[in-house]
C-alpha cells in the first residue's frame, strides 16, 4: 500500500485530495494548523491520521516527519496543499511583512518538508510530489502580489525538484486550480463580485467553476501516470468566471 501526506488536508481542496487518495487505496496522513475538529473528522472518515503542524515552521516539519514516518512507515506521495491568502491590497498599501508570511507557507514550508522527506522517498519504489499552486501564478491582477509571488516561487521550486529528483524515480508536478468552490474561493469571489464562488457557475464555459473534487481527480491521475514529471496542469472552467 502506498502512503501519502497531504498538507492542509482537513478542509476544502485538501480534504477532497485526501478523500480521493484514500479511495484509491492509499494510506493518508493529513496536516492542519487550525480547525482540528474538521481534520479529525476527515482523518476518521478515510481511515487516516491527522497531525497538527504549522508547515511554515521547519521545527514543526521536523516533528511532523518524525511522527509520520513512525506511524506510516514511509511516504510515497507528498501533496503540498496548505495555503493562505493575501489581504488583497495594492503593493503600495501592503504590509511589508505580508510577502514573507505568504512565502513561509507556500515556499519555505514546502521546501523544508520536501527536504526532510526526500531521503526516505528516494528509497521507495516510486515517489510523487504534487504542488497545489494557482492560475494566479501566471494571471496577474491588482491586489494579489504577495500571493502571486509565493505561488510563482512554489512552481520554481517544483520545476527544480523535478530536474533534481528524476534520477531517483520521483515525479514532481504542479496542479494550478482556478476559482474553486471552497472557503478561500468563496472569500475571493465575494471580495470581487459580492457573490459566492458557486454563484459564478453561470459565467463558466462548461457550466460551473471548479469543485475540490476536480482538483483531486488531477492529483490522482498524476501520481500514477508513468511518464509525467515537471508538468503544470490548470484546473479551471475555461474562461474568467468573474465575467471580465
Amino acid at each position: 500500500m502506498r502512503t501519502a501526506l497531504v498538507t492542509g488536508g482537513g478542509r476544502g481542496i485538501g480534504r477532497a485530495i485526501a478523500q480521493r487518495l484514500a479511495a484509491d487505496g492509499l494510506m493518508v496522513g493529513l496536516t492542519y494548523r487550525r480547525d482540528a475538529d474538521a481534520a479529525e473528522v476527515t482523518a476518521t472518515e478515510i481511515g487516516g491520521r491527522a497531525y497538527a503542524a504549522d508547515v511554515s515552521s521547519y521545527a514543526d516539519n521536523e516533528r511532523l516527519v518524525e511522527q509520520v514516518l513512525t506511524d506510516l512507515g514511509g511516504i510515497d506521495v507528498l501533496v503540498h496543499n496548505a495555503g493562505i491568502a493575501s489581504r488583497g491590497n495594492l503593493v503600495a498599501d501592503t504590509d511589508p511583512d505580508e510577502p514573507a508570511r505568504l512565502m513561509g507557507t507556500h515556499v519555505f514550508g514546502p521546501f523544508g518538508l520536501t527536504k526532510l522527506l526526500l531521503p526516505q522517498m528516494r528509497a521507495r519504489e516510486r515517489g510523487d510530489i504534487v504542488f497545489i499552486s494557482s492560475v494566479a501564478s501566471m494571471q496577474y491582477s491588482p491586489g494579489g502580489a504577495p500571493y502571486t509571488m509565493a505561488k510563482a516561487a512554489m512552481e520554481a521550486l517544483a520545476r527544480t525538484l523535478a530536474v533534481e529528483e528524476v534520477g531517483h524515480g520521483i515525479h514532481v508536478n504542479v496542479v494550478a486550480p482556478g476559482l474553486t468552490v471552497s472557503e478561500m474561493g468563496n472569500r475571493l469571489a465575494k471580495a470581487i463580485t459580492g457573490e459566492s464562488a458557486a454563484d459564478l457557475d453561470r459565467n463558466a464555459t462548461f457550466g460551473r467553476v471548479a469543485r475540490p473534487e476536480d482538483v483531486a481527480d488531477v492529483v490522482s491521475y498524476l501520481i500514477t501516470a508513468p511518464l509525467l514529471t515537471a508538468q503544470r496542469v490548470e484546473v479551471q472552467a475555461g474562461s474568467n468566471p468573474f465575467g471580465r
